[in-house]
């Protein structure tokens, strides 16, 4: 018995050692295959010996930097849908489900409407303010519902105020051509043309959401307990969920602006880290976060492989695999 208590407790860091050792697959994978595939021993003297060769610049410039956002905005982005679905109980909830992608979207399309400028800084802030702005909106209009805020209700809200936003950035879009050649890419969800500048802005935003999320980790296990007990056990919920609507905001917010609105990795990923190791968010949110990068990587090298060579947002590609697990998701809530 003390045999199997120690490999079951050992077993979820082996199984996030494994995972990592796959991210790191996939990641030599993502850099060695596009319009041009470039050799494993290429990839090694291009970081080891420098030469200023073609190869060795792409591989420097182009594949590296996004292959580094593609996990960056893998991470956050599943860890966002991970604690809004433990905070909320609402297994459908995710930033895209739930408006906040929408909203960051619409407020750096705005910006740009208005201001005309298309700076990485500017877009940060500007995702932040849709983010925070969607967010609340969803959380009112969710309360006024039957039965206050159900996860039904919230995911109804969420719905309405996706597709409001998403109306009326198309509208902007209509009117702007300049907006939309300068961003209609970005729109569509997409980590391509993305250099060390735009990792660098959001980088320090997805740290301070990870580190957050990570401590918060405990409090969303006693939280899922039951809003009574945790409060029995001394757990001030409110400011839990506060800080968890920081992380969420971080996380989502600066993904948004650094790669566009990519759906349904929040949404997808907590759901198999749960199959796997439980529903422990000690677990669920590290295993989230690898797990979450290993889809977003693996989305964008079919991205680019699929008309080659020319690519699609990777953004089509994560819908392609979310949208029937939504739809599978929400059919077996109903029938519930």
């Amino acid at each position: 018995m003390t045999e199997v208590s120690n490999w079951k407790s050992r077993s979820p860091v082996l199984g996030l050692i494994a995972s990592i050792g796959v991210l790191v697959i996939c990641l030599f994978i993502s850099i060695a295959l596009g319009a041009a595939d470039i050799s494993l021993k290429t990839i090694y003297e291009a970081i080891a010996v420098f030469d200023g060769s073609t190869e060795h610049l792409i591989i420097r410039t182009v594949r590296i930097p996004r292959s580094l956002l593609a996990i960056l905005v893998g991470a956050a982005t599943a860890i966002a849908g991970a604690i809004m679905q433990g905070i909320s109980h609402n297994p459908l909830a995710d930033p895209e489900i739930l408006g906040i992608n929408a909203g960051a979207a619409i407020a750096v399309v705005v910006a740009i409407f208005i201001f005309g400028t298309s700076e990485p800084s500017f877009y940060v802030w500007c995702a932040f303010l849709g983010a925070g702005t969607s967010a609340v909106s969803v959380y009112l209009l969710g309360s006024l519902g039957r039965g206050g805020l159900t996860p039904l209700n919230l995911t109804i809200a969420g719905a309405a105020i996706a597709a409001l936003l998403s109306a009326l950035t198309t509208g902007i879009l209509i009117i702007s051509q300049r907006t939309l050649d300068e961003i209609r890419f970005w729109l569509a969800g997409s980590v391509a043309g993305r250099d060390y500048a735009i990792i660098a802005q959001v980088l320090p935003y997805i740290v301070i959401g990870l580190v957050l999320a990570l401590a918060l980790a405990s409090q969303i296990n006693i939280l899922n307990l039951g809003e009574d007990v945790a409060k029995g056990l001394g757990q001030k919920t409110a400011w839990v969920k506060i800080a968890a609507a920081v992380a969420v905001l971080l996380l989502a917010g600066s993904a948004v602006a650094a790669a566009g609105p990519i759906g349904f990795v929040g949404l997808v990923v907590p759901h198999i880290v749960r199959l796997l190791i439980g529903v422990d968010y000690r677990w669920i949110l590290p295993y989230s976060a690898v797990f979450g990068a290993i889809l977003l990587l693996a989305s964008d090298v079919v991205a680019r492989l699929v008309i080659r060579p020319q690519e699609l947002p990777v953004g089509i590609v994560t819908a392609l695999v979310g949208a029937p697990f939504f739809v599978y998701l929400a059919r077996m809530k109903v029938s519930k």
